[in-house]
């Protein structure tokens, strides 16, 4: 299964690493995808910052908060920069549920408060979660399975099981099983990339254009039980981010007539 996606994705992503990834310096890559991946991200969370104003935080800091932002979105922006830093710098790291927790807290440090006053960042639910119109199961069950899932997953990795389809087979019933009081969908979208930027493969960007499509598939785990939709949504998501930029890159390689 996902064989054809699987050539397709190699193909583009060979290309892409020679004609973008290459040709970038490690710390300009790096603060590219910070920036945009943060801006999707925690768009799809309903924060408002637009890409441009997730660059202009990153290069000023708190100093400067754009125009029509809120304090509480920049100091969620601010809080996955330091997220993202974390496990760009940590890939090492064991696949377990230290690194989860630490992903989680450095996610929702500052704002969790200000959420469900007296919660933990980083620690999971003491009670159970509701999220748009999605009522989950017993938290105390559910937050049960996060060791096997973490278990699971790196056999999968340790197996062989194609990266990205482990990605999103993770990312699914990580976002099943809701374990925190706050923050899941940016904790699973990082540490999905995690898992793909450890193999060694482009970070994927959850772009807010694509939330309809990627909550539905999020949602037929639970619907029809399965996962297939998510990781069609995987593969798609990342084979087009890959082919926009390099077709931006070729149209922007165009000689320009100033006269």
């Amino acid at each position: 299964m996902f064989e054809k996606e699987i050539e397709v994705y190699e193909r583009v992503r060979q290309e892409y690493q020679q004609r973008i990834v290459d040709r970038m310096g490690a710390k300009q890559w790096k603060e590219y995808n910070e920036i945009l991946f943060s801006a999707h991200s925690c768009a799809i969370e309903g924060n408002s910052f637009t890409v441009d104003d997730t660059r202009i935080l990153h290069e000023q800091g708190m100093a400067m908060i754009p125009v029509g932002r809120s304090l509480l979105e920049c100091t969620e922006m601010a809080d996955h920069f330091r997220a993202f830093e974390f496990m760009t710098e940590h890939l090492e790291h064991p696949f377990n549920e230290v690194l989860l927790k630490e992903v989680n807290r450095l996610v929702t440090k500052h704002t969790l408060n200000y959420r469900a006053p007296g919660a933990i960042p980083g620690e999971y639910t003491t009670e159970d979660m509701a999220a748009g119109d999605t009522v989950f199961g017993d938290h105390e069950k559910l937050i049960a399975q996060v060791p096997q899932l973490m278990l699971s997953t790196q056999k999968a990795v340790d197996d062989g099981m194609y990266p990205i389809i482990v990605a999103a087979k993770w990312h699914g019933y990580f976002e099943y099983i809701h374990p925190f009081r706050d923050g899941n969908g940016r904790t699973g979208r990082l540490l999905s990339n995690f898992i793909l930027l450890r193999a060694g493969h482009p970070l994927m960007i959850f772009k807010l254009e694509n939330r309809g499509e990627y909550i539905s598939a999020l949602k037929q785990i639970r619907t029809e039980g399965t996962d297939e939709h998510l990781v069609s949504f995987f593969f798609n998501t990342a084979i087009e981010r890959m082919k926009e930029e390099m077709t931006q890159k070729r149209k922007n390689s165009i000689p320009t007539l100033f006269f």
